[in-house]
């Protein structure tokens, strides 16, 4: 066995030593997540936070009706992630999911960047889903009770207004959820995935047939850069199934269980999303769709009466829904990175009912401030960049991890090694290069941040809790 670390700053954990980590940590969490959960906690991120808020967008500024193309690409390329994701979790079955895996495959500033990379993430896609949860809520109070809320308190200082206050109370309430037990978020997330499906399914059975075939024309306005722009785009959808590798140390047979749910889950997605997005810009026209609530705008018109109130209120409760389960992937991947010792292990504390009270209270605040001021386009590109950076570094760990520790127990492998993998990087590589050039730049800063933490703090720390100090 390797040791635990070098002289090298790009030292590795081999998959043991991973493990004893996660084994000899201080805070412990509960493995009290079967099958079922793990599926439904992907789901449930998938359908409540992209579907709902992204769909319109794409389509409105990438693809046009197309963006059912950009939805089928995108779902192409995670399926092969999800792929890689599948080995590396059953081998690794510990919080941190990509960060984790990296440290496992391809040393530890490598795997910090990618965890500083997924923190980003996860901290803007819940500022995006609150927004589009705000949106969704303003305008579900316009159509039952006929209540305008004023246009200062509802959108962000970049859109005229002071502050987009229901999307600050939705994650602040979704933190005081996320303060108890997981068991409990668990049933409260089957429950509402229960519900969101229904609603996904009433969504494509009332609007079918009111699709006007001209609001498809044309149907690709962008071109085949639009599609792939869109596709980009859509990276967003994606979430959840990273959000379930991120539970792994609440699982209860993650070796068996977590491979199941990450494919599952980006398969049931991009079905969904196919379906969902070919019906909004069939019933409104694309260029209209380009709000933080495409469903209300494209349904607002068509006087469903009680239906088209269902549809409102239950798109409040799926994203709300989905909010919750981003929220909950980013403690337990800074509760990974914390007990490492990258980031400051105070903050992985948990509380009686076996959560990260401490890291809840502070992401969620970050989320909440970043909801509050900023616009959604400008959320979603920078999480989509940052998911996909990650992403292709779990496909590069796979097959390194093939060569570095061959032998190695596999309960699930990616067939066709190497060409998953590669066409995962590929694809990842390809989608990433379509974003703004001012999304990059803001990545760029991230980075060079996370660089300052890491070499601060993370790289010092990190090697005193490796070798047994404090």
């Amino acid at each position: 066995m390797r040791p635990a670390l070098n002289t090298a700053n790009w030292r590795r954990r081999s998959t043991s030593e991973v493990m004893a980590a996660s084994a000899a940590g201080e805070g412990k969490l509960r493995r009290s997540l079967g099958r079922l959960d793990l599926t439904a906690m992907g789901v449930a991120t998938i359908v409540g936070s992209g579907i709902f808020v992204v769909t319109g967008v794409a389509a409105a500024t990438k693809a046009g009706p197309a963006i059912v193309l950009s939805f089928v690409l995108s779902g192409l390329v995670f399926v092969l992630v999800a792929l890689c994701y599948g080995e590396l979790s059953s081998m690794v079955p510990v919080s941190g999911s990509a960060y984790t895996y990296s440290y496992a495959t391809l040393g530890e500033i490598p795997a910090f960047i990618v965890g500083w990379l997924l923190i980003m993430e996860y901290v803007v896609a819940s500022s995006a889903v609150s927004i589009g949860w705000s949106g969704m809520f303003v305008a579900t109070l316009k159509a039952l009770f006929g209540v305008t809320l004023p246009a200062a308190l509802t959108s962000s200082p970049a859109e005229g207004g002071v502050i987009n206050l229901p999307a600050v109370l939705v994650i602040l309430a979704v933190v005081a959820v996320l303060a108890g037990e997981v068991k409990l978020t668990a049933r409260v997330t089957k429950v509402l995935v229960a519900i969101t499906i229904g609603v996904l399914l009433l969504i494509i059975a009332i609007g079918a047939p009111h699709i006007d075939p001209v609001n498809w024309t044309p149907f690709t306005p962008f071109g085949l850069s639009g599609i792939v722009g869109g596709a980009a785009l859509g990276c967003f959808a994606f979430l959840g199934f990273d959000i379930v590798a991120t539970s792994a140390e609440e699982c209860r047979n993650p070796r068996r269980d977590l491979p199941f749910g990450i494919i599952a889950t980006v398969l049931i997605a991009a079905v969904l999303y196919a379906a969902v997005s070919a019906v909004l810009t069939g019933v409104a026209p694309y260029p209209t769709l380009n709000t933080s609530a495409p469903v209300a705008t494209a349904f607002g018109a068509l006087n469903l009466g009680w239906v088209g109130d269902l549809i409102f209120v239950a798109s409040v409760v799926a994203l709300a829904k989905g909010l919750l389960m981003i929220v909950y992937g980013q403690t337990r991947l800074s509760y990974a990175m914390c007990r490492d010792g990258l980031l400051p292990a105070g903050l992985a504390t948990t509380s009686r009912s076996g959560a990260p009270l401490r890291l809840t209270l502070l992401l969620g605040t970050a989320s909440a401030l970043i909801a509050g001021l900023t616009p959604i386009i400008v959320v979603a590109e920078l999480v989509n960049l940052g998911a996909l950076s990650a992403f292709a570094l779990v496909a590069v760990g796979v097959m390194m991890l093939r060569r570095l520790e061959p032998d190695r127990e596999r309960p699930f492998r990616v067939p066709f090694m190497p060409v998953v993998p590669l066409l995962a990087l590929a694809g990842c590589v390809a989608l990433a290069v379509t974003l703004a050039g001012l999304t990059w730049a803001a990545f760029t800063i991230w980075v060079v941040v996370g660089l300052v933490v890491y070499f601060g703090y993370g790289r010092r720390n990190a090697a005193r809790v490796a070798s047994g100090g404090r």
